[in-house]
């Protein structure tokens, strides 16, 4: 059984109108909806404003004449204006709010044919959002008119979900943006894949600032750019991308740098400076290494977000400028925070959206894709395609993804050692032994990088405590030897530092995994863990 019809509409003053039987013989929009033949509409709200209210009396008397099964209930609104956007908006979001609507009892129609233009634009708009539930009617007179005639009623549902070609091209559409962001670069890595999905949908909904961890080389300046342009590209920034590293920042520079200064407010301020910030005005701001900016410096710019302007260097005037921020780090701003070198409340506001992205060695399965995308670009940029041997490949790949392969520079890493091979091939192919040079060649380049990383994280790792006794009690941590003593709490550190057990198996079994049929390091892990009697749990919530 079909729920009964109720229909919201404004009456149209022009449409609706009509004195004497001559009225009949014209197509009136709101009468019309009481004359198909097919449909009974049991309940019509019929809203109008003061000052026609005569009129909306002959129309309720007209839908009585065609529908006595109508109902229909007059609903006054004290308006002055019927063109103003914000004063027949609020007036209807206030009747709507106030409106007890039953879903599960009556089907609503919200009829957009009729009163002003503005009218139909907020009728749509709180159908649309769903203040209004239910669907949209438009109605249109009839091919000849006759006296009875109802013309037409269409009917649209603005739910989007249920438009399957509508959706399918939203979908596609996000696809394309994921796509844009990684440089239509097919990354297999899960965890990287996820955070591409989520920063697409904060970039093109949101000008909130936005916070880039990760290591020197992984991306953060790129990543940003990629943003930037996706914005630009839907029309919803106009001004410049505006990068600068804050840690080439120095002393009295910084502040005019980012924020400007007037003519003679310092010695060499031979002129006014317009600053960083005010440059990039509807646009965005990368400020890569944002945790080396000095503390004077933190508390403009957090003023400068949250209120759109600031004081240049020697002015007594504010300037504006309406910009999104896009920070960058390789720091732990929190232990920043904790030591004061870093303002808590800027920390706040800068950590709404933040995104941790990992270094080439936790993506090694995004390795081989990108060494593709960067053939690809030396084939453009060179004219000349270049392409490895199969046996050459593969001693480049198992190498590359082996856990010997520091990466301590990241993608600029792995970009210099493309760009080698692809030059100095002969013939536009890379031989194995070219490839055997390329690898002594990072392993020379990295050895004290490998020092220095291996030096930091054992200091890193000594710096936290184990206790054993506390995860596994006091009787089996003193029935341990101290060997197995050694080795657990040496896993246990691992874990600590790492983001999931995955990653930590990850780390812990990068040799052996290459001689293994079926890899497995998060199972290899956790049955280590168990037999100790260990949960990832409780190490995670350590």
């Amino acid at each position: 059984m079909k729920k009964p019809i109720v229909v919201i509409g404004f009456l149209g003053t022009q449409l609706d109108a009509g004195q004497g039987a001559g009225r009949w013989n014209k197509w009136r929009p709101t009468v019309s909806l009481a004359q198909h033949e097919d449909m009974v509409v049991s309940r019509m709200e019929l809203l109008y404003t003061l000052r026609h209210k005569a009129l909306a009396e002959v129309v309720k008397a007209d839908i009585a004449t065609v529908s006595p099964e109508t109902t229909v209930n007059l609903v006054p609104l004290d308006m002055a204006d019927p063109w103003d956007f914000g004063e027949v908006y609020t007036r209807l979001y206030d009747w709507a709010r106030g409106y007890t609507f039953d879903t599960e009892r009556e089907q609503y129609w919200t009829h957009i044919t009729t009163g002003t233009h503005v009218a139909q634009i907020c009728m749509f708009l709180l159908s649309e959002s769903r203040v209004v539930p239910g669907v949209l009617a438009q109605t249109s007179p009839p091919k000849r008119q006759r006296e009875g005639e109802a013309g037409k009623c269409t009917l649209i549902d603005l739910d989007l979900s249920r438009y399957d070609v509508i959706a399918r091209r939203f979908d596609a559409e996000q696809r394309d943006a994921v796509a844009f962001l990684k440089s239509g670069i097919a990354t297999r890595n899960a965890r990287f894949n996820a955070l591409i999905d989520e920063i697409e949908r904060v970039a093109v909904r949101s000008r909130a600032p936005i916070l880039l961890v990760g290591p020197t080389g992984a991306g953060k300046s790129f990543l940003a750019r990629r943003m930037f342009e996706l914005k630009q590209a839907r029309h919803q920034m106009t001004g410049p991308f505006v990068e600068v590293n804050c840690a080439t920042l120095r002393g009295d520079g910084a502040a005019s740098t980012l924020f400007g200064h007037k003519k003679g407010s310092f010695t060499g301020a031979a002129s006014d400076r317009p600053g960083l910030l005010r440059t990039a005005h509807q646009g965005a701001l990368f400020l890569d290494e944002i945790g080396e900016l000095g503390l004077d410096e933190q508390a403009m710019l957090l003023k400068a977000i949250e209120e759109k302007r600031f004081f240049p260097v020697g002015a007594d005037k504010e300037v504006e400028s309406d910009f999104q921020l896009i920070a960058g780090t390789n720091r732990d701003l929190r232990s920043d925070v904790a030591q004061g070198r870093f303002r808590e409340d800027l920390f706040a506001r800068i950590n709404l959206w933040t995104y941790d992205l990992p270094g080439l060695a936790q993506r090694p399965e995004d390795i081989e894709p990108n060494i593709d995308h960067l053939l690809a670009i030396h084939a453009a940029e060179n004219h000349r395609v270049v392409r490895f041997n199969a046996e050459a490949r593969a001693a480049y790949l198992r190498f590359a993804q082996s856990g010997e392969a520091v990466w301590s520079g990241n993608f600029r890493d792995l970009s210099a050692s493309v760009t080698r091979l692809a030059t100095l091939a002969d013939g536009g192919r890379i031989p194995v032994a070219l490839v055997d040079a390329e690898i002594a060649r990072l392993r020379w380049l990295w050895k004290h990088a490998g020092a220095s990383s291996s030096a930091t994280a054992s200091a890193r790792h000594g710096g936290i405590d184990i206790d054993l006794d506390a995860l596994l009690g006091n009787e089996r941590a003193a029935a341990l030897d101290l060997f197995d003593r050694l080795q657990l709490e040496a896993v246990v550190r691992v874990c600590r530092q790492s983001r999931s057990l995955s990653d930590a198996g990850r780390q812990l079994f990068q040799a052996s995994r290459e001689q293994r049929s079926v890899v497995n390091d998060a199972d290899r892990l956790r049955k280590y863990l168990a037999k100790h009697g260990i949960e990832w749990s409780r190490i995670a919530d350590a």
